[in-house]
């Protein structure tokens, strides 16, 4: 059996290993997720130094180690210096690949994860150098991820009633909820009706009981017994939010291959986004730590950008 191997991959996360090396999380198309060490990658005059950097995109040639596998040559194909050269750009990048890394497989083909990602790097890479279209394509490229990853949310329809939803702009004072535990859109009538009755629409199977309960001997005795019906409840969903008709139709637009930037105010892309990020979070069982940059980064430019 060979002990070497190749892949083509895009690097995601690299940090310090020993003296001079660096251990490198790579996404590949052949084999997913894999971490390998480059070595001697720290030292100035290494071939492997600017390879072994994010977001760069290598033929790699790997030795098979006892417990890591080393690169022992790379060759670059893509690398995207766009991104370093802005800082919005930047943490944007690094939102997408955390939520890559958080789906990505090891030991398993990952084509279709690496050919999105590197074509939503590839797009922040090219837009021009503000922030509302950098968090709007942002926005696009963690749904997508989502889609990619089966936990697309519900945003067309109610997930109470089923009924569709859509925007009325008519209206400057109307809502439709997002519940992250339901699954998506909710229509804010319907969940009121149901909050209100103390049920989700739907009585479930009775089951009977006497009365008198089941360790009662003179219930069981007699002859005509009262009963009661348990019914089994479902927990009315809890509301994550409540959006407007502008940031609903961002939502349901999110699912096409293209947006429409000039369609929405900045700042609900960044409302819409947050709602993702509490979505990705709970389906991932972990916080998006780059969000964090880009909530510092909208505060400190607020007045810039929104």
């Amino acid at each position: 059996m060979s002990r070497t191997y190749k892949a083509t991959g895009i690097n995601l996360k690299a940090q310090a290993f020993g003296e001079s090396d660096r251990l490198v999380t790579v996404l590949t198309q052949e084999f997913g997720l894999i971490r390998v060490i480059a070595p001697g990658s720290r030292k100035h005059n290494s071939s492997l130094g600017g390879r072994s950097a994010m977001f760069v995109v290598n033929e790699l040639l790997i030795a098979k180690g006892r417990s890591l596998d080393k690169i022992t040559q790379a060759q670059t194909v893509k690398s995207y210096p766009g991104l370093a050269q802005d800082l919005v750009k930047l943490v944007a990048s690094q939102y997408l690949a955390e939520i890559a890394l958080c789906q990505a497989l090891s030991e398993h083909p990952q084509a279709e994860l690496y050919e999105l990602l590197n074509e939503h790097l590839e797009r922040l890479e090219n837009l021009p150098s503000t922030a509302s279209s950098v968090v709007a394509h942002l926005t696009h490229g963690v749904f997508q991820l989502l889609a990619l990853a089966g936990l697309t949310p519900q945003v067309q329809i109610c997930c109470l009633t089923g009924r569709t939803l859509k925007p009325d702009f008519q209206d400057p004072h109307w809502r439709v909820g997002f519940s992250v535990s339901a699954g998506g859109t909710v229509c804010l009538a319907a969940w009121e009706r149901l909050k209100k009755e103390g049920e989700v629409g739907r009585w479930g199977d009775g089951e009977m009981l006497p009365a008198g309960g089941v360790g009662d001997p003179s219930s069981l005795s007699q002859k005509s017994q009262a009963y009661e019906t348990i019914n089994h409840h479902q927990e009315i969903p809890t509301l994550s939010k409540r959006l407007d008709a502008e940031e609903l139709s961002i939502l349901q637009q999110l699912s096409q291959s293209e947006i429409m930037l000039d369609a929405a105010e900045k700042n609900s892309w960044l409302s819409v986004e947050q709602i993702l990020r509490q979505y990705a979070q709970y389906h991932f069982g972990r916080p998006i730590r780059s969000a964090a940059l880009i909530d510092s980064y909208f505060a400190a430019n607020y007045d810039a950008t929104i």
